[in-house]
């Protein structure tokens, strides 16, 4: 594959990791709101069934869904950086092919 082709194709790919990552903050938003609703409106029943808010936190934290949300809020965070490290390889490996042009295009005028 030629550098001109290689660009084109890693410029390509850039775009659909950007538009993917478009698609992972939406998630890992949504995941975090989720968790974040269900937490509080569990404080809130703890609270008004006489648990000391700072106990209540934990016991909280510690249910089968709330914790199953903290954990779907994780793993939708740990998707969208890894996607943001992908576009940041991408970008990189788009430089590097840049600079390759660049020098073999230099070698054509000397």
């Amino acid at each position: 594959m030629d550098l001109i082709a290689e660009l084109e194709h890693k410029i390509k790919i850039l775009e659909a990791s950007i538009a993917e990552l478009s698609k992972t903050g939406r998630a890992y938003a949504q995941a975090y709101t989720d968790y974040r609703v269900a937490l509080a409106k569990e404080l809130v029943k703890l609270k008004d069934e006489g648990y000391a808010i700072t106990l209540a936190g934990d016991i909280a934290r510690g249910k089968p869904e709330i914790a199953r949300l903290k954990f779907e809020e994780i793993a939708k965070e740990a998707i969208y950086k890894a996607n943001l490290e992908t576009i940041n390889v991408y970008k990189l490996e788009i430089k590097i092919i840049e600079n390759q042009i660049s020098r073999e295009y230099n070698n054509y005028d000397n």
